[in-house]
């Protein structure tokens, strides 16, 4: 039965190839597991012996699922988006801004996901937890660090993709005084 955060986790899987139903079904997955409640510390795949370590085990927890929806959101916006606008697609517009209109929702979306995964981050970073790590979550304490250290910076790169599809969403709009 699925019922625990870690449960809902388990099901998040990343194909070679995904398509836009893979994502779509990810980000599913992860919601629910952003939404559900933790399982017994015993039942998780860390040894959590201390509260504190269970403590910091949630928070690093929660900034990772959400690293993960930002991902599957970037992923799930690159397939309706397009990068370069050229004169010949004017007879093509309307579904080429149908489509670049899902994509800048779906990185508008990260940037949410972007917001609450600094919050659950800045919670991991007390100084409480100084010197203590996860080491079976190695890779969520890594992320943790970037986040801190300004070397995972998903506002910037989203901002970028928006401010690139915005121009690019102009551009086709103005298409039809030019052509």
């Amino acid at each position: 039965m699925v019922k625990f955060k870690e449960d809902w986790y388990k099901l998040y899987h990343v194909h070679y190839q995904q398509y836009p139903d893979d994502c779509i079904e990810n980000i599913y997955w992860l919601e629910k597991a952003a939404q559900a409640d933790f399982c017994n510390p015993q039942f998780t795949d860390a040894k959590i012996t201390t509260e504190k370590e269970w403590e910091k085990y949630r928070y690093l927890f929660q900034m990772h699922i959400n690293l993960k929806l930002i991902e599957q959101h970037l992923r799930l916006g690159r397939t309706y988006d397009k990068k370069c606008i050229y004169f010949y697609d004017a007879p093509w517009k309307d579904e080429y801004l149908r489509n670049m209109e899902k994509a800048l929702s779906c990185y508008k979306a990260g940037l949410y996901y972007w917001q609450e995964a600094k919050v659950w981050c800045e919670k991991a970073n007390a100084a409480s937890f100084n010197f203590m790590f996860i080491t079976a979550k190695q890779n969520w304490e890594d992320e943790r660090e970037h986040i801190a250290e300004g070397k995972l910076d998903y506002e910037k790169m989203l901002n970028r993709e928006i401010d690139r599809l915005e121009k690019n969403i102009k551009e086709l709009n103005e298409m039809d005084k030019k052509y």
